[in-house]
């Protein structure tokens, strides 16, 4: 890493092949020569603020800035020349800049946060404007440019976006006002967008949006509930009865949300199936505090990661006390996550084991009595379990010793592992108890000789939608203990149903 300080220039370099890419503020626009070449983009990627707000800038100028730096670092005409992205004094530009080419490292160069941060503020007078709300006033929070790569490398490490399946176009055409005024925080889970009006109209220049204009987007792309933050302009019933579930959980414009809304708004995202698409008035405020509460609990993004990453999705989003209020809640918000996940995972470990007992129990009661009275039903569950318990890799290393009795008496000792998969935990069940009874399984080999073979169980049908108001076991299915019944049901389910009492 080099730094070069003068009176005109302040030049950090970012490590690539050799050295090649560089970032400097200048105060004049310098002249591209044989060992160098120059760009900036100050006037290219502009922030459209809403007040006193002037960045980050949105993932959609991000992924444009990194197409634009690859086909320059690619390009055969630059191969021998350093590439310099330069920016003004302007303290806002010079920010927002600094996040292009930061989060341009944290992406494509696979640096940390920190080691590209490090770089951007080598030398000396490297300090970076913090980002500040979209309001007028003092702002009593800051969004530092490391909160802003941070946010970038949390998002990218949970699968939140892909610039090589990101759809700009898309992006850019929905997150305008007469497009609809959306934007998804998390695809497939949280859409957050502007509220809803009675009728679709332009009123003052000012394009409106009735519920129904947002329906087919809305099933095209799995969202399946509605949550209203502010106060009733239209009939929830016009989404319900179009399939849609509603929401109502108001608080006041500019406000933080009660504990009570707080955890509310958390349980309906955690027992809804589908996306869910979050409104406020203007879809940026209370939309974004309380999915950054999710963020928060669920991904362990801190309070900067969380409103960086929400405003690099949706600018403006997380206004005035949002701001401390999330920083206030985060510690809560993690607790509360890890003693969840901790406790789940307790759940899954204790079903799987009891799984685990109940088939090496199966395997010993099938030899005895296949040894006392043997029956077609006895062979083939033993040779069904034999399989299964031959074929199923699994995490945690468990080694016991059966016997098998057939013409004579064998005695195996076997060392498996076990791994919790939701796939290989739903398949023993329903290889325990099969519907039909082990019948279902019988062929006629080429001899005629009565054989038994395992045919996958057919697929189970749709899952019907389950409202978050019910979170019971008993709405995906039900298993009874002593061979004699099981129905598809979810993994979590099983696990919180029959096997863990």
């Amino acid at each position: 890493r080099r730094c070069v300080t003068s009176d005109l220039i302040i030049t950090c370099v970012v490590p690539h092949e050799g050295y090649r890419l560089y970032f400097a503020t200048l105060r004049s626009k310098p002249k591209s020569t044989t060992n160098t070449h120059y760009f900036c983009t100050d006037d290219e990627f502009v922030y459209e603020n809403f007040y006193a707000d002037f960045g980050p800038l949105n993932l959609s100028l991000l992924y444009r800035y990194s197409c634009k730096l690859n086909k320059k670092l690619k390009s055969f005409t630059l191969t021998r020349k350093r590439i310099v992205h330069y920016t003004s004094f302007d303290q806002r530009k010079r920010s927002n800049a600094a996040v292009l080419i930061g989060g341009y490292a944290v992406i494509y160069l696979k640096k940390t946060p920190e080691e590209a941060y490090r770089s951007l503020i080598s030398g000396s007078n490297a300090s970076y404007l913090p980002f500040r709300d979209a309001s007028f006033g003092t702002c009593s929070f800051s969004l530092t440019l490391l909160d802003c790569l941070q946010g970038i490398r949390k998002a990218l490490q949970h699968g939140f976006f892909d610039f090589e399946t990101f759809d700009v176009d898309e992006y850019e055409h929905y997150e305008r006002v007469e497009n609809g005024d959306l934007n998804w925080i998390v695809p497939g889970k949280f859409l957050a967008f502007s509220g809803p009006h009675p009728k679709t109209k332009v009123e003052s220049g000012y394009p409106l949006h009735a519920p129904e204009a947002y329906f087919p987007y809305f099933r095209k792309h799995n969202v399946s509930t509605v949550v209203r933050l502010n106060k009733k302009i239209y009939d929830s019933k016009r989404f319900s009865d179009a399939g849609f579930n509603h929401y109502d959980l108001f608080f006041v414009d500019g406000s933080t949300p009660s504990d009570a809304i707080t955890r509310r708004f958390l349980h309906i995202c955690e027992g809804t199936d589908g996306a869910l698409a979050v409104h406020c008035k203007a879809g940026l405020g209370r939309t974004g505090t309380l999915i950054g509460c999710y963020l928060m609990k669920h991904y362990r993004f801190t309070a900067g990661e969380a409103i960086a990453w929400i405003r690099i999705c949706r600018p403006g989003s997380v206004i005035g006390p949002q701001q401390n209020f999330l920083e206030e809640k985060q510690a809560a918000m993690w607790l509360l996550g890890d003693s969840e996940r901790s406790q789940k995972a307790k759940l899954e470990e204790r079903a799987v084991s009891n799984l685990i007992t109940s088939m090496d129990d199966l395997n010993l009661n099938s030899a005895h009595n296949g040894n006392m009275c043997r029956s077609p039903s006895s062979d083939h569950l033993q040779e069904v379990t034999h399989t299964l318990t031959h074929t199923f890799t699994l995490t945690h290393t468990h080694t016991h010793s059966y016997t098998h009795t057939h013409t004579h008496t064998h005695t195996h000792t076997h060392s498996h592992s076990h791994s919790h998969t939701h796939s290989v935990a739903r398949l023993m069940v329903c290889l325990f108890y099969p519907p039909g009874g082990a019948d279902r399984w019988r062929t006629e080999s080429d001899s005629g000789r009565q054989t038994e073979s395992f045919k996958e169980p057919t697929p189970p049908p749709p899952r019907h939608h389950r409202s978050p108001e019910v979170l019971t076991p008993q709405t995906e299915g039900v298993l009874q203990r002593g061979g004699r019944q099981c129905q598809w049901m979810n993994l979590t389910d099983c696990f919180l149903s029959d096997w863990t009492r």
